[in-house]
């Protein structure tokens, strides 16, 4: 790996090159594993790539295709109406030549996009222009925040590592209506979507496509200390007419959609100098309050006032450490969950909404996972069987019912090459439910490693536990490893203690998965004890053992020029009780085609095996006994592309479900 080193301070260029020269020679690695030593000394900064350019030059690329990019300082604040008009568009350089990741992987983008970078005392500005060749096939037509349709309209992201880790971002998305999406990224995978933060953007059109402005507070970031800032950063534009994605860096068609998140492939940027000397604090008092008239009551008991009262509080300890505090904490204007229908044994999964909850969410996340499913803390998703160490929605609920939270504080933040998220919460008791005042607490502790790579531990404790007497604790240790591009092995250790509990009150996990764009496989063994228990987190089932394996082979054919891609997977999953019966088994099959105008059909197999241990009521008066079940499904869809002026799809699917027919 070749890196460059990037002094804030005035050392001149002889001496940056000679400490260069010292370093590479005498440690014999590259200097990004010794990132720590380096800046402790205060002296120099390590860039992942090419040498900052120099005034007036905004972007410099070295020939391994990285990217270093410098932010503009402004003398006033910028008028964010998105149209682009001000005279610094002219006189500074933009920012271009982005890079196909799909359909042709690593050609120049069809379509030029230009962007700045621009910062004042009070915010970080990012602006595009993005032109298009046919600016009457541009779709937009989703205005609400945070929805995931917002991708399949014509679509500007930015990602900003704030902490130079190469792994952890703050990720905006916008569309030429100018919608929101803003989230959380953790470990380059696991994203946060349900995270708000205050942004504006305001966009235009023009005649030759639309153009963006975008101003993100410093105090809506998280960062270092010190004047002297590096980050990682990367655009992407996608053009829907054409189903084409673009970013500034070279990314992977391995990677997917998932490719904004690899921050270990983002461009650097420097220059940008953030205010000094502000405290980062946020307030949300609130008051309600309620008549209740009881019409059979004495008279001079007829109207009872029930006033409350309460706050919450968000407070930079530095600007990397947050702590948040609440008392009395009032839910009224959450999200409402998603309603799901529940054909399964198992209990179903609901993300975690209640914005208390969500900063930081994903420095919980335990267990090498990747997804929105396995972000500790709730983070969304479902349907998985691989244990959810923490889950937030433990706490203030219970079978249902809302239970008042009293008190409670967190503190997430990073500092170096160590993140930290503790938490300790104290709800009411609920005597007519039976609830008793309970107090949880979580500590989780994580390293990054290597360059992509991270260790860590987690420890819950939960002082009345819902079904015995006593507490309840979990501990638990994992370890996630990422090589070269595409392989990643993690794995993971835990184990509660719950007082009248005999059983296994252990936990295991170990996959490897490699992923590249023409092939792919997966395997896996799980283990979840019978007596299992982490009443603050989240187990669909316990008292097995999984074993998975998937393979995959995706081709992109260039002698059909309808086709973009065709991809053949397989799929098999055995599960078996502790005492080796054999509890579900299943294997899938399935032919993809994805066309170059943005439509794709599938044609799904699946064989299942369950067996029951117990009567199962599948609904209301019909009861499946006791015993094995075999049963088939064929399955074909077909999905027109969001380009079209009329959009949909077609499903249709026939088979066995246990005994009887679907």
């Amino acid at each position: 790996m070749v890196t460059c080193l990037y002094q804030p301070m005035n050392l001149s260029k002889a001496a940056i090159v000679l400490i260069h020269s010292i370093l590479v020679s005498s440690i014999g690695i590259s200097a990004v594993a010794k990132d720590d030593e380096l800046t402790s000394e205060s002296m120099v900064t390590i860039i992942d790539g090419p040498s900052p350019p120099l005034e007036p030059e905004v972007i410099s690329r070295d020939a391994e295709g990285r990217v270093t990019i410098r932010a503009v300082e402004l003398d006033a604040p910028l008028t964010v109406d998105g149209r682009l008009e001000e005279n610094l568009y002219r006189t500074v350089p933009s920012i271009s030549d982005f890079i196909q990741q799909e359909p042709l992987e690593g050609d120049p983008a069809t379509e030029r996009t230009e962007v700045w970078v621009f910062y004042d005392n009070k915010n970080v500005y990012v602006s595009a222009r993005n032109w298009d060749s046919q600016p009457d096939r541009i779709i937009a037509n989703e205005l609400r925040r945070d929805n995931r349709n917002i991708f399949n309209n014509d679509n500007f992201a930015v990602i900003f590592d704030t902490f130079y880790d190469r792994r952890n971002g703050f990720l905006f998305h916008t569309n030429p209506l100018g919608a929101l999406y803003d989230a959380q990224v953790t470990d380059e995978g696991n994203v946060n979507s349900d995270w708000n933060t205050v942004w504006n953007v305001q966009t235009a059109r023009f005649g030759g496509g639309w153009t963006v402005e975008i101003a993100i507070p410093f105090k809506s970031l998280r960062f270092k200390q010190g004047a002297g800032q590096i980050w990682g950063v990367n655009f992407r534009r996608i053009v829907r007419s054409k189903n084409e994605t673009s970013y500034l860096t070279r990314i992977p068609a391995a990677f997917r959609f998932g490719g904004m998140t690899k921050l270990s492939f983002a461009a650097t940027l420097v220059g940008v100098v953030p205010p000094t000397g502000y405290k980062n604090l946020e307030i949300k008092p609130y008051a309600t309050g309620g008549l209740r008239t009881d019409r059979d009551a004495d008279i001079a008991l007829e109207n009872e006032f029930e006033p409350d009262v309460g706050f919450d509080a968000k407070y930079g300890v530095t600007k990397s450490v947050m702590a948040d505090f609440t008392v009395n904490t009032d839910f009224a204007q959450v999200e409402a969950d998603d309603q799901q229908v529940n054909l399964t044994r198992f209990s179903l999964f609901f993300p975690e909404k209640r914005e208390f909850f969500l900063e930081g969410q994903g420095l919980f996340a335990f267990g090498g996972s990747s997804g929105r499913r396995g972000g500790g803390g709730g983070g969304g998703g479902g349907g998985g069987d691989t244990p959810i160490m923490f889950f937030s929605r433990r706490i203030g609920l219970d079978d249902g019912a809302q239970v008042p939270i009293q008190a409670g504080g967190r503190v997430t933040g990073r500092e170096g090459r160590y993140s930290l998220g503790v938490l300790n919460m104290q709800t009411k008791g609920i005597q007519d439910l039976g609830i008793e005042a309970t107090n949880f607490s979580v500590i989780r502790v994580k390293r990054n490693i290597l360059r992509r790579s991270a260790i860590g531990v987690i420890a819950t404790h939960r002082n009345k536990v819902t079904e015995f007497e006593g507490s309840n604790t979990l501990y638990g240790a994992d370890a996630a490893f990422s090589f070269f591009e595409n392989l990643n092995i993690n794995a993971f250790y835990a184990a509660t203690d719950t007082r009248g509990l005999t059983g296994q009150q252990d936990t295991y996990q170990a996959r490897v998965n490699y992923g590249s764009d023409r092939y792919g496989f997966s395997v896996s063994h799980l283990k979840i004890g019978d007596d299992f228990n982490p009443e603050i987190g989240f187990v669909r089932r316990d008292d097995i053992k999984k074993t998975s394996g998937r393979l995959r082979f995706s081709p992109r054919p260039r002698s059909i020029d309808s086709v973009r891609k065709f991809t053949v997977s397989a799929n098999f999953d055995y599960f078996e009780d502790l005492a080796g019966q054999v509890a579900t088994r299943e294997f899938e099959t399935e032919f993809r085609t994805d066309l170059e105008n943005g439509d794709s059909f599938e044609i799904n197999y699946s064989r299942s095996f369950e067996y029951l241990f117990e009567d199962f009521e599948i609904s209301d008066g019909v009861t499946l006994p006791v015993g094995g079940y075999n049963f088939d499904r064929v399955r074909g869809n077909y999905r027109m592309g969001p380009q079209r002026k009329f959009t949909g799809w077609l499903n249709a699917s026939t088979g066995g479900f246990f005994s009887g027919t679907r």
